[in-house]
Order: C-alpha cells, then structure tokens, then sequence
C-alpha cells in the first residue's frame, strides 16, 4: 500500500518554529510530526509514503533518508512548482500511487495528529464498496468548520456545508482519506480542493463513505492547538503505552521525559509537558503545559505554563514564561524576566519583560 502526505507550504502559522525547521520537521512529543504518521503508516503494512511538498524539500529529504532506514519504508517527494491546493498535488505525484495492485492508498493532512486507526479505515472502506473513505471526527463548535453530512446508519456523505450557521450535525473532515485509484481520474493537473471540488461530486454519486474516527483529533498546526494537541495525545499514552511517561514525586499528570534529559532537585513537572532530548532542567523548576525542546536549559526557579520553548533556549532564574509564549531557535531569557505571550524569533537575547502577548523580533 501507499500513502501521500500534504505537507504544502510554510507553516507560518507556527513561525517562529518554522523559521528553523519545516513545519513537519517541529517536534511533537519528542518526535518530528510527521515521524508520528510514517511509523503509524508503516505499522499497518505502508510501503511507500510520497511527500507532497513545496517548500525546502532539500531539508525534509535529507531528514527522511536517515528514517527511511530507520523505519524501514520507501519515502519520496512530489515538489509543487505552485501551490496545488490539496488535491492537484494527488495528480501531480498520480504515477507515484499507482500500481498495478488497484489497492486504495492513504492521503493524510500534515498537520493531523490522532490515534491514526488506519487498520478499521481499511476495513470499513471494504466493507462499503464506495470509491472513497474519509475520516470525520465530532467536534463543539461545528459553525468554525466544513461540517459534513452524513447518514448514520452507513456512513454514506450525503454533503458538505462550509461554516454552517445552522445547526447541521457536528462531524468535520479529519484530513485522513482512503481512495480508489479511480479518484485520480477526477483530478486535474491544476490548484484545486479536494474538499471542495472533489468529494462533493463522488457524494453526488453516492461513492463517498465517512467513518467517525475513534478517540482523540487535533490539528496542531498553531500553538494554542499544538499546546491541546499534547494533552489529548499524552492522555492517549496514558491509556494505551503509559510506560512511556514519566513517574516520581515530582511528577504530576502525563509527563513525556527523554532518556537523556536531566532534571534536578525539588522540580513540579506537569501536567501535559514534553521535555526533549539534552534538555537541562535545573533545581526548584515548575513546568506545566508546555512543551521544551532538544537542548534547551531551564535555570533554577523558573516557571514555565502554556508554552513552546524552542531548540537549545535558555530561560533564566526565576524567570517566569507563560500564556503562549513561543520561543524561537537559541532564545536566551535572562534571569527574573518575565514573558507574556512573547513570540520570540530565533536567535534573540531578552533582557526585558514582555508584558503583552507581541512578536519580538
């Protein structure tokens, strides 16, 4: 089988982190977000997984090599020369997912993090004999979303209403297809939506089935959602692997620790915090919802909530960072500092509070 992944463009959305890195490449519970889909992928029998991509596909292919080995599967790119929307790029990199096997193949959004139950996706996309499966997951506030009509009992979509601003059912896209070669046929070589153009003429067909996804979705494509995201994937491993979680009595809820993080004397860990790989978290530290990355140092007494502290950052004694500060690459916060909402560019010094949330550049 095959999988195409939408990577598309440049993830400004979680700038300043994708000023260092592209956006697939920002590390997401100690693992780059798309690692997340690859291994998901691989698990249920993937061979192949084609990136499709318009920006610095240089740096994604020379990470990718290093995991294709690792992983154990074939990745390759599909560059854009424009942006294609999300479905001209299945045209552009169409003999790259056909084989002569006829199998579907999976078409995944980047920015999507779940509990990727592709095996049930297969099995459900059999069971109906359509030519396409999409994955809907239930959410609060339908009217922010493309809500998608459906009938219970079979899953067949009957339409899509954009920002709906009536009630119409609470089910939107989750960006997890699985389809039939035959969809390839619709699509021109041309920018275009799948969710727009495509799906609502094979519902019109009545070829169009959506299956509820099971446990948790997030798209973590901006802080305040990545920031969530993490909660609900490390409640996830909670119930699932906890093994991986951290325990002490300095711990309190889901907390994601790397093996080669050191953290000192009379810290308060958690809830919902991922520290990363080299990470030096000194004595009397407070960290709760938050996410700290490869090599950064947390001097003694500071306290970080609700933030994203990037690679190899210092943040100073009893300094004290929260409210969806975002530190980019090598931002050092000095001593007793305080951010609110500070969105820092890479390789800055900040030698004075930021009392509202504002981009430091």
């Amino acid at each position: 089988m095959k999988a195409l992944i939408l990577v598309g463009g440049f993830g400004t959305r979680l700038r300043p982190l994708t000023l260092s890195v592209p956006k697939p490449l920002v590390e997401f519970a100690n693992k780059p977000m798309i690692l997340h889909q690859i291994e998901a992928l691989k698990a249920i029998g993937v061979s192949e997984v084609v990136l499709a991509i318009n920006y610095q596909p240089e740096v994604m292919m020379t990470f990718l090599k290093e995991f294709e080995t690792k992983v154990g599967i074939k990745i390759t790119c599909s560059q854009e020369t424009e942006p294609l929307g999300t479905a001209g790029p299945l045209a552009l990199a169409r003999d790259k997912l056909i084989d002569d096997s006829g199998e579907p193949f999976f078409v995944l959004n980047s920015d999507v993090i779940s509990e990727y139950p592709f095996k049930k996706m297969i099995e459900f996309h059999k069971s109906h004999g359509g030519e396409a499966s999409i994955m809907v997951t239930k959410v609060d506030e339908p009217s922010k979303y493309g809500v998608v009509v459906m009938e219970e009992s079979t899953g067949k979509v009957q339409k899509f209403v954009e920002k709906p601003k009536l009630f119409v059912g609470n089910k939107i896209n989750a960006g997890i297809y699985l389809l039939n070669p035959s969809v390839l046929d619709r699509i021109e070589l041309r920018p275009t939506s799948i969710e727009k153009e495509v799906f609502p003429n094979i519902a019109a067909e009545n070829k169009l089935f959506a299956m509820v996804l099971p446990g948790f979705w997030m798209d973590i494509g901006q802080p305040r959602d990545y920031i969530t995201g993490l909660r609900l994937y490390l409640d996830s491993l909670r119930k699932n692997s906890s093994s991986k979680l951290a325990r002490g009595s300095n711990v309190v809820g889901n907390v994601l620790v790397d093996e080669t993080a050191k953290i000192g004397e009379g810290c308060l860990i958690g809830p919902d915090v991922a520290i990363g790989p080299g990470c030096v978290v000194e004595s009397g530290v407070r960290l709760s919802r938050c996410t700290v990355m490869r090599g950064v140092r947390i001097k003694k007494h500071a306290c970080i909530s609700g933030s994203i502290i990037g690679w190899h950052s210092t943040v100073g004694q009893w300094a004290r960072v929260e409210n969806m500060t975002i530190l980019g690459e090598d931002v050092h916060v000095s001593d007793e500092i305080y951010s609110n909402g500070g969105v820092v560019l890479p390789h800055k010094e900040i030698k004075s509070s930021i009392l509202k949330p504002e981009i430091v550049m």
